[in-house]
């Protein structure tokens, strides 16, 4: 059973900014994977909820004039999966959303809902962090537009004010073109888990072997996902070979902060950072020589 107090349906963007000024109690609610399994649970009883699963406008991958790529917020993994842009410009993102649970989940579960929930271990976010993604917004003032990496507060807590809606996700054309990148999840099981941590990265060849720019993000290591800006700056201009690999994985670790809990210890999380970062390059490094662009 679901004790929902009421529902109210919107069928556009500024529908949706209309009912939630007008019922300032109520929540957004996309595909549901997140708040109706809270509602069930009785952490969000008798809560109102606003429903966008009608407003078309807010679904669907497109390429603007300036070569960004543009995810409406209420599109599903499977769609950003299948999607041929994705496949194409950032395919790393496609990946790293069909390691979300099972098919059925991967249906309803949307970008926006993922992003906005603010949980660490987000499947989208440590790959938006090192595609350094934008977030479009709506308020009862007009569109904004922010970095991810402001965008998140803390576990839980995103810049999102009490009128406004996540409309879409953006990734520059200057953050993939030219990119080789990977998305590795560790959890205790092999599919339909939630991750343990996770690590993306993208990189970007100048001649020969050297890595010319570096964007490197981490999930469930620490409150919010987390970029490892000193790391990065140390293998610029360095050759990826598996002596730097090494170097890297071990110097981002300072600018982690893993916690113990019931998935793993501290000391176990601080292991599987080091080493899915290494694998992380070690499988660009392959795709690099092998000419497959990311």
């Amino acid at each position: 059973m679901y004790d929902i107090k009421r529902i109210y349906e919107a069928y556009t963007i500024d529908e949706a900014i209309k009912l939630k000024v007008e019922n300032p109690e109520a929540i957004f609610i996309a595909g549901g994977s997140d708040v109706l399994v809270k509602i069930r649970e009785g952490k969000m009883a008798g809560q109102e909820l606003i429903s966008l699963q009608l407003i078309d406008e807010l679904r669907g991958v497109s390429l603007e004039e300036d070569g960004s790529l543009k995810i409406e917020a209420l599109t599903s993994f499977t769609e950003i999966t299948e999607n041929d842009l994705v496949k194409k410009y950032c395919k790393t993102l496609g990946e790293a959303v069909d390691t979300a649970g099972g098919p059925q989940l991967r249906n309803i579960a949307t970008i926006g809902g993922n992003i906005c929930n603010g949980a660490p271990s987000a499947d989208s976010a440590p790959t938006l962090f090192a595609f350094d993604a934008i977030i479009e917004i709506k308020g009862e003032n007009g569109y904004r537009e922010i970095p991810i990496k402001e965008f998140y507060l803390g576990i839980g807590k995103v810049d999102l004010k009490s009128d406004e809606l996540m409309t879409a996700v953006k990734i520059r054309r200057e953050s993939y073109e030219n990119y080789y990148g990977h998305y590795y999840k560790y959890a205790m099981r092999n599919a339909m888990d939630i991750a343990t941590s996770t690590c993306s990265i993208n990189v970007k060849f100048s001649e020969g072997n050297l890595v010319e720019d570096i964007r490197a993000a981490y999930g469930v290591a620490g409150p919010v996902p987390v970029r490892a800006y000193k790391a990065e700056e140390f293998l610029k201009g360095k050759e990826l070979n598996e002596e730097n690999i090494r170097s890297f994985s071990k110097l981002a670790l300072d600018e982690l902060k893993p916690r113990d809990s019931w998935r793993a210890s501290k000391d176990f999380r601080t292991q599987i950072l080091y080493e899915i970062a290494a694998r992380c390059l070690r499988v660009i490094l392959a795709e690099h020589k092998g000419g497959q662009n990311a």
